[in-house]
């Protein structure tokens, strides 16, 4: 009977990990999983519960650095972002005017709908602004001092071809 309480721990552990994306609690669960064998194999629920906490001090200290350094993969050398990590930071134009619902701007030769990221303020057509976010589809855009100077010339008009 005991093993199964300690599967169900795990797998409970498991789940809840899915919901909250940490790689915390499935090392707990790896832990209840490790003590259900020693159960199993017939070990007193003293020795059971020094295998929980074993294995799962083990995993959060050795695998989790692993597997959080290789999630994270920060760039060095010639690395390069790709695809939203790539355009949060850059500047767009704005094609037709962005306010807190709706908007669309032109980043890097590519159309985006866009959202102003401060619901106040409201961005018109022709004038650059940053990416500050992208979520989902829609890129959160900020009309700044910095990009104040990179505004196009006179004779520069918004691209209308879409």
């Amino acid at each position: 009977m005991e093993p199964l309480l300690w599967i169900v721990l795990g797998v409970v552990l498991v789940i809840a990990e899915i919901f909250t994306t940490t790689l915390f609690l499935v090392m707990f669960g790896v832990g209840a999983f490790a003590a259900a064998g020693a159960a199993a194999l017939g070990a007193p629920f003293a020795v059971q519960a020094i295998v929980f906490a074993a294995v799962s001090a083990l995993t959060v200290a050795f695998a989790r650095p692993t597997i959080q350094r290789h999630r994270a993969a920060e760039l060095t050398g010639d690395e390069q972002p790709f695809g939203v990590h790539a355009i949060t930071g850059s500047s767009a134009l704005v094609l037709e005017q962005v306010d807190a619902d709706r908007g669309v701007v032109k980043i890097d030769g590519e159309i985006w709908t866009a959202r102003s990221y401060d619901a106040t303020q409201v961005i018109p057509e022709g004038v650059r602004v940053r990416v500050i976010e992208v979520r989902g589809v829609t890129a959160l855009v900020w009309q700044d001092e910095f990009t104040l100077d990179e505004q196009p010339d006179k004779d520069q008009q918004p691209d209308k071809d879409r």
